[in-house]
């Protein structure tokens, strides 16, 4: 981009903070900074025309975790780091309601239920046996036994006749989420700049140099909030995971309402406007799966389909009117990477599926970390 003095003057010239990417952690890492410092010149750079990661393309689930999840957790953490995670994501949802409103969010508390395959008999009867454990575990962090059996009220089949449902766990709509967002951001002019994608960057004595697929500008402070795509810019340990999704078409008297969680949560779906939300299906192959590309493969989508046939919506004529994939960042750990990178370079990523519940602290925490 052959830039003018005029272009180069308002726009690139004197930037204190450059965020990289419009996320839910980068805005809200960019609203941060503005409440600290009210005079900066802050700009955000996304390589997308909308946010590119999963900010825009997740289910919108207000979730912390179903009850298998946190049973595979103990397995691998201890319970102080598991009361941490859970906490983490709670105070987060928390925290995205007060900065923007139920209202402007779509949130909704219809509970979250994790369903078990008629042939996950082991699976289900360790979740049951551990509801008391689970609940005693996590009383501090919801305040009451928030894990609790419910039965197959909306008639799904091929399934255990029970639910395990978290009664907290609630639903929001990204869409509107992060259109809030960013009227918040502009409101604070703080400028974001779309189809930016930053192709490299070098720490200088004061500051750093950031060279984009369009320009080249300086700026004081850089920080990373990428999340799935945050190791094409850093050498930290994040790896794409996408997630594949579909939508039906309206259906008429659609009775389901509520998150779900299905075969070890794999798989996932909600309604939303008389619709059906599904997806997951990442088992199926995870190889395939750890791709920065942002696709559907036919392995994956026809096996939504068969389930939304044979177990969601048996006897309801469906049809299917979008697909689309999503990219999260995932480790060998849940702990996200929020680190300081050098002197003026940090990062926020890593967010391991769980964007909603933590973007917000996370986006918070990232300010934080360069004041």
């Amino acid at each position: 981009m052959n830039l003018s003095y005029w272009e180069y003057k308002t726009w690139l010239s004197n930037i204190d903070f450059t965020i990289v990417g419009s996320g839910i952690v980068g805005l809200n890492c960019a609203l941060v900074l503005r409440q600290k410092y009210p005079e900066a010149k802050i700009m955000v750079l996304e390589k997308g025309i909308l946010p590119e990661g999963a900010s825009t393309k997740n289910a919108g689930f207000a979730c912390f975790g179903s009850i298998s999840e946190i049973i595979a957790d103990l397995n691998r953490h201890s319970g102080e780091e598991v009361v941490q995670l859970v906490s983490q994501r709670w105070k987060g949802i928390q925290l995205l309601r007060k900065n923007l409103g139920d209202s402007a969010i779509g949130y909704q508390r219809y509970g979250g239920h994790e369903l078990f395959m008629e042939s996950k008999e082991e699976l289900y009867a360790t979740c049951r046996e551990s509801l008391e454990r689970v609940n005693t575990l996590l009383k501090p962090v919801f305040k009451t036994e928030a894990f609790q059996l419910q039965e197959n009220r909306f008639h799904f089949k091929n399934i255990k006749e029970q639910y395990i449902t978290n009664i907290l766990e609630a639903q929001i709509d990204t869409g509107k989420m992060m259109r809030a967002l960013l009227h918040l951001v502009a409101k604070n002019d703080i400028r974001v700049w779309n189809a930016i994608q930053v192709e490299e960057f070098q720490e200088t004595g004061n500051g750093v140099e950031v060279r984009t697929n369009a320009f080249a500008y300086k700026t004081k402070k850089l920080l990373i909030a990428t999340n799935g795509f945050a190791s094409q810019l850093i050498k930290e340990k994040v790896q794409p995971a996408r997630a594949q999704v579909l939508v039906t078409k309206p259906i008429p008297n659609l009775h389901v309402k509520g998150t779900f969680h299905l075969d070890e949560g794999y798989y996932y779906f909600r309604n939303i406007d008389n619709r059906i939300l599904f997806g997951g299906g990442r088992n199926l192959d995870f190889k395939g799966e750890e791709t920065y590309e942002q696709s559907e493969t036919p392995l994956i989508q026809n096996r939504l389909e068969e389930m939304l046939a044979e177990i969601i919506l048996p006897n309801t004529p469906f049809e299917v009117e979008r697909r689309w994939s999503g990219t999260m960042g995932v480790g060998a750990v849940k702990k996200p990477i929020l680190k300081q990178l050098s002197n003026n370079v940090y990062c926020g990523v890593r967010l391991g599926g769980m964007g909603v519940a933590i973007g917000s602290q996370i986006g918070r925490d990232l300010a934080e970390l360069s004041f």
